[in-house]
């Protein structure tokens, strides 16, 4: 039993996790020691800390994946313990026993209850030797595609292949027929590999309409444990949770014992100390079935934090110190209802791909009653394609559902970023979508509600450009004398001795330029959500922020050649596989490259079918959002010679 003093803390990851645990410990009193890659030097976990420490590299493998440099880190700080995070090592045994050889703390469970638990298979297992209802699936050691073959065909399709390491939606691929099933395999094995180190899988039968409904547990060293209520994390894209809330919308109080019940059994069956989630899905019936087990603190914490007044990250020190649990399973708070969204860089446009660039505007809700904001990012912030594209979570809290939804939608009205693409719209249209608002809950959400939740901003209108031309200038700090305000240029509608009273703007948005007349005039305008940053304004249309830039005609006249016939890459990333050379035909949809970025896989396909012309790229070759990787030449074109 540990009963060792913590006074410096090292957190081995980044990004707003970082940022929050190292909030919590400066609040006791501890020194805080930050880790970061070489392209993380200024990140915002890395400027907070007390002490930061440069791991070198630039992916995960090379910084935040090297177990040897995170505890060299803590022995050269002087720091007695090591705060995973979640992600990167969280979850990962060898971590944790050498922490522990090392003579440090770890803030996380025995590296035997991570052995148990962290895997999904060895978890499943656990819990039907416990009798906790099971998915049907396989969970065994054989790795083949055979083997997911014969088993899938079992359990009948659609399948979900699942990481056993990890999750996050990292490995994690929906089969809905045989075909499928051997380019899903693979592509999952390597999300697995890529992400875990480890790309092992598990094939279970893939449960239409389910919820997922998670219990928040806490062990200490002498033997206590607890669960502090639910959480119902059912709206999710890619297999990723997007929305969290606590309690869970329609859960009796049995059902709610009955689940924490069974959470509390399996983690004191294997010896279980500190923060952990267990994960049940849970159909329209009330019958649950477990998932998995994540052995760590999660994300969305927050939530749960909210309804109980605990705070969770001190409770880990704490336990870690070896203290006992403050408060007995009777005395868990339940306090109104809570929700939070996390905020992406991604194009729900495009199929949530992971965005990056350089916040040009960065502006978080006001805090007050009810708010919480926690980000890892700050304006003028770099988002890389190394790591997990989460900015940050906004969390509001109210007496009731209702309100806790309403002030969480004024949060997200108050929020602005310019920039990189995000999902901030697409969360408005969630949190304010009446079956969200009626808690019409599953994993199916979005897809169901696809049309309303996936619209299309729509073209920008004559009115817009009138609109975002008139702010421009309005705003436009070098049409104005400052010196002298009596001055007639100290005023745009001044006297101009027979010049036109218009002014021609010429303006770039999405893509589209437009010269447009702007009528110089004192007249008032309604002014909408509209931020001026630099060289941009950023201007709220149909819910969307668009930036609107001014631009030189004759320069974008003579940029205005481009390439044809090329694919280009979606997104700033690595390429996996180059699955074609030049000269191959290919059919309509047949997969040519495969890219990595945060993480995630994506495949390149060919729009038409055709012969491969020239091939611009090579596997493990970093490209930027834009590069033309591949040309690809159409039948009709070889068969006219290319003329045309």
């Amino acid at each position: 039993m540990s009963k060792q003093h913590i006074t410096t803390l090292l957190v081995a990851n980044r990004g707003e996790i970082a940022c929050r645990v190292m909030r919590t410990a400066k609040a006791m009193g501890l020194t805080t020691v930050a880790v970061h890659s070489a392209i993380d030097a200024n990140a915002r976990h890395a400027r907070e800390a007390d002490i930061r420490i440069d791991l070198g590299g630039a992916k995960p493998a090379d910084s935040y994946l090297r177990v040897d440099k995170l505890i060299e880190a803590a022995r050269a700080s002087g720091a007695q313990a090591i705060h995973p995070g979640y992600g990167f090592l969280s979850e990962n045994a060898g971590f944790a026993r050498a922490i522990e050889a090392a003579g440090l703390i770890f803030l996380g469970p025995p590296a035997s209850a991570i052995d148990a638990m962290g895997s999904k298979s060895a978890a499943k297992a656990l819990m039907e030797k416990a009798g906790v209802p099971l998915v049907p699936g396989y969970h065994g050691d054989a790795q083949d595609v055979e083997t997911f073959r014969t088993a899938s065909e079992q359990i009948g399709y659609p399948v979900l292949l699942k990481a056993t390491a990890g999750g996050g939606g990292k490995g994690m691929k929906v089969v809905e027929r045989e075909a499928d099933l051997a380019e899903a395999l693979q592509s999952a094995q390597r999300e697995a590999q890529s992400a875990f180190g480890d790309s092992r899988m598990l094939v279970e039968k893939y449960v239409l309409k389910p919820r997922h409904v998670e219990i928040q547990v806490f062990a200490d060293q002498h033997g206590n444990c607890l669960y502090l209520n639910e959480r119902d994390c059912s709206i999710q894209r890619r297999h990723q949770k997007v929305v969290e809330e606590a309690p869970a919308p329609g859960l009796s109080v049995e059902l709610r014992r009955a689940m924490g019940e069974a959470a509390v059994k399996a983690v004191q069956a294997i010896g279980y100390v500190g923060a952990g989630t267990v994960e049940f899905l849970l159909d329209a019936r009330g019958e649950f079935f477990f998932m998995e087990m994540n052995t760590r603190l999660q994300v969305e914490h927050p939530v749960t934090e909210a309804i109980t007044s605990l705070d969770l990250v001190a409770w880990q020190i704490r336990i870690a110190q070896g203290e006992p649990l403050p408060i007995t399973q009777d005395q868990v708070p339940l306090n109104g209802h809570a929700i939070e969204v996390r905020l992406y860089a991604e194009d729900p446009d495009n199929d949530f791909l992971p965005a990056t660039g350089t916040l040009d505007l960065y502006r978080e809700p006001s805090a007050g009653s009810g708010r919480r904001v926690d980000s890892g990012v700050a304006e003028g912030d770099t988002v890389s394609p190394f790591y997990d594209p989460m900015l940050g979570k906004l969390i509001a809290w109210g007496e009731n559902r209702e309100e806790a939804r309403l002030r969480l939608l004024a949060m997200l009205d108050e929020t602005y970023v310019g920039g990189v693409r995000t999902n901030l719209a697409f969360l408005r249209r969630v949190i304010g979508h009446p079956a969200f608002a009626a808690a019409e809950l599953d994993t199916g959400f979005i897809l169901r509600h696809e049309t309303e939740l996936m619209r299309k901003p729509g073209e920008l209108d004559e009115a817009f450009w009138q609109r975002a031309a008139k702010l421009f200038v309005e705003t436009e700090p070098a049409l104005v004398r400052s010196d002298d305000l009596h001055s007639p240029w100290a005023k745009r509608n001044g006297l101009r001795f027979g010049m036109s009273a218009q002014i021609s703007v010429h303006l770039m948005c999405n893509g589209e330029s437009r010269t447009v007349r702007v009528e110089n005039s004192a007249e008032a305008v309604h002014r909408p959500k509209a931020i001026r940053q630099g060289r941009t304004l950023y201007l709220e249309w149909n819910g969307e922020l668009q930036a609107v830039t001014a631009f030189d005609p004759i320069a974008e006249a003579e940029a205005s050649h481009q390439q044809h016939g090329g694919l280009t890459a979606p997104m700033n990333g690595s390429i996996v596989r180059v699955l074609v050379e030049a000269g191959h035909s290919v059919e309509a949809g047949s997969v040519l490259i495969v890219m990595e970025a945060m993480k995630m896989e994506h495949s390149i396909r060919a729009a038409q079918a055709g012969v491969v012309k020239s091939l611009f790229c090579a596997e493990g070759e970093l490209v930027s959002e834009g590069a033309v990787l591949l040309e690809l030449e159409d039948h009709e074109a070889l068969s006219t010679g290319g003329q045309g």
